[in-house]
């Protein structure tokens, strides 16, 4: 099991108002699955994604991750625990405008002591079909090559667990269904993919669907 969460609230305070994002949240992910994460505005599904990578922690609950509790451990302890465990692919793509794409690649590398990560990067933008664009800023890019950027980064530190976070919210419908295929080829290789969504159409293509509403789980 690479995923284990018992009993996870988490609240927000709102001003004068108390949000309950999740209530006793319970869910089982084992290694290999792709999965999405489908759930409307407002419920829950974006606190449940930042608990599950480690961006945030749950007031009370347990979250075992590949065999390790993270639920409370401190704010470095998590930042080591995503450097190397987890990788990020998000919907606004989060690249550095300043750098190609390479060197955009090549962070997480760096940010975990590497001094020469250049030919691990340009080996997996080769593998995503951008060795062509290696030396292209982010602004140089269409949506979809910079999101297979993004997937590129988030594949070169060879994490147990790839996140995405509404991955085709910025692109078109056709390039919507290159970047679904390429996750899906991924997981085939043997890699846990866990897709959050509001989208019926991309929660699709996961043969498992985990639906939150209100804080909960109502179907997994």
């Amino acid at each position: 099991m690479i995923i284990e969460l018992r009993d996870i609230h988490k609240t927000y305070d709102m001003g004068d108002t108390k949000v309950h994002a999740l209530c006793g949240v319970n869910l089982d992910i084992e290694a290999g699955q792709l999965v999405a994460i489908i759930g409307a505005s407002g419920s829950g599904k974006s606190t449940l994604m930042q608990i599950l990578g480690c961006l945030d922690r749950p007031d009370e609950g347990q979250y075992v991750l590949n065999g390790q509790d993270v639920a409370q451990l401190s704010k470095n302890r998590l930042a080591e625990v995503r450097n190397r465990r987890i990788g990020f692919v998000f919907q606004s793509f989060n690249l550095l405008p300043r750098l190609n794409a390479v060197e955009n690649v090549e962070l997480p590398l760096l940010y975990r002591g590497l001094r020469h990560p250049r030919k691990q990067a340009e080996t997996m933008l080769s593998r995503l079909g951008l060795g062509d664009r290696m030396r292209h800023r982010p602004s140089q890019l269409s949506g979809g090559q910079a999101q297979r950027v993004a997937i590129a980064r988030a594949l070169v530190t060879d994490p147990a667990l790839l996140l995405a976070d509404e991955p085709t919210g910025n692109v078109d419908t056709a390039t919507s269904k290159e970047i679904m295929a390429l996750l899906k080829e991924l997981n085939d290789e043997g890699r846990t993919v866990l897709i959050v969504t509001h989208d019926p159409e991309i929660a699709a293509y996961c043969p498992r669907q985990i639906h939150i509403r209100d804080g909960q789980i109502v179907e997994w």
